[in-house]
């Protein structure tokens, strides 16, 4: 009878007829929803914000202007933002852009390799996080973080740079030293990533990138101010000939 029902109801009447349980099964959502989605969106966009922090070399710079690599990027991406979006000067940068960010990420995940091989799976991205607030004055450890990175620089393939390694890496150092698993840290590291020899490719670094994305930067820059003089010049030129 109750079946019977049911699908008579289906049939000729309206789908609220149906029964109960059908009715909490489409009630339940796909996707699971935040009990305070303004606190979600919130944690979303600190992440995000943390993630570009975690792009600089110099974690106290709030200028992202100390090293070398750091005054390129932040003139990649202030050119970027004088240029006009959709632009192939904008294309350019872009990419000159993601490039950067990539070698510093691939560092980063060298790291982030090591650490979850050591069991830190849930504590890895934590452990690397270094916020712009970061002090050498709350170091505990500054001088042996100082020489595991010195070794890590010079006996590992964990950097892609001859140059100094950035500083930032010296307070994850730090909080590994203080969790006692530094050696294992250095050991693995070594494994994972053993020095490569002469007759290795070499990897272009950032240093052989520098000078020219200077240079491009410049070139885009000027490239911008005579686009923007031509685009001047031919608005003029067409006014005259419309009053012509």
């Amino acid at each position: 009878m109750g079946a019977a029902f049911k699908k008579f109801c289906m049939q000729f009447c309206c789908c609220c007829c149906a029964g109960d349980e059908d009715d909490e099964d489409e009630k339940q959502p796909l996707v699971p929803v935040p009990q305070d989605p303004l606190e979600y969106f919130n944690r979303e966009v600190q992440k995000r914000r943390d993630e570009e922090t975690n792009l600089w070399s110099e974690p106290g710079d709030p200028s992202h202007s100390e090293r070398a690599d750091d005054r390129v990027l932040y003139s990649l991406l202030q050119a970027r933002t004088k240029t006009r979006m959709g632009s192939t000067g904008y294309r350019r940068l872009s990419v000159d852009i993601e490039a950067m960010r990539d070698t510093r990420r691939e560092v980063r995940d060298k790291w982030k390799t090591i650490l979850e091989n050591l069991g830190f799976m849930a504590e890895a991205d934590s452990l690397l996080t270094v916020s712009a607030g970061a002090s050498h004055d709350r170091m505990r450890n500054a001088p042996a973080s100082r020489a595991l990175l010195k070794t890590l620089h010079t006996e590992t393939s964990v950097f892609n740079s001859k140059d100094p390694p950035p500083e930032r890496y010296l307070f994850i150092l730090d909080r590994l030293i203080y969790l006692d698993i530094a050696d294992d840290f250095l050991a693995k590291a070594k494994r994972f990533y053993p020095p490569k020899d002469d007759s290795d490719e070499d990897v272009p670094g950032l240093a052989i990138n520098l000078p020219l994305l200077l240079a491009r930067v410049e070139a885009m820059n000027g490239a911008g101010e005579e686009d923007e003089e031509e685009d001047e010049s031919g608005r003029e030129d067409g006014n005259l000939s419309d009053r012509s």
